[in-house]
């Protein structure tokens, strides 16, 4: 069963934010992480990268499928995580706490077209 987390947006690619200030930390949620089964690689953009809301900045490989990375916002890439370059399996394991990128927000009004996590979880149940 996978969890879900109270306080972060969620986009319909099943990416999320974790905003604190001026920054959103952007990760896979666990129904995604559930779906991917075992994570083998993260691809992942460079620091001071730009991403885009809606467009890709990486993907996720699993055992069984590839899956892009949308970005849920638009940002500057500040950090990546790089634990998760020798680890992806991090993702399985705890897919809120091993966040994939960290972004300086561009525009924190998008945030407003991402869901909550009552919406997520509907959203999620439909799929």
């Amino acid at each position: 069963m996978a969890k879900f987390e109270e306080g972060l947006r969620y986009s319909e690619s099943h990416e999320y934010v974790r905003v604190e200030g001026e920054y959103g930390y952007i990760g896979i949620s666990d129904y995604a992480q559930h779906a991917l089964g075992n994570v083998v690689y993260v691809d992942m953009p460079e620091v001071d990268d730009e991403v885009t809301a809606g467009e890709e900045f990486g993907a996720v490989e699993s055992v069984k499928a590839a899956s892009d990375l949308i970005a849920p916002v638009s940002g500057t890439v500040v950090e990546v995580n790089e634990a998760l370059e020798d680890e992806p399996e991090l993702l399985n394991q705890d897919a809120f706490t091993n966040w994939i990128i960290k972004v300086q927000l561009s525009d924190p009004a998008e945030l407003d077209a991402l869901m909550d996590v009552e919406a997520y979880k509907a959203h999620c149940e439909e799929n």
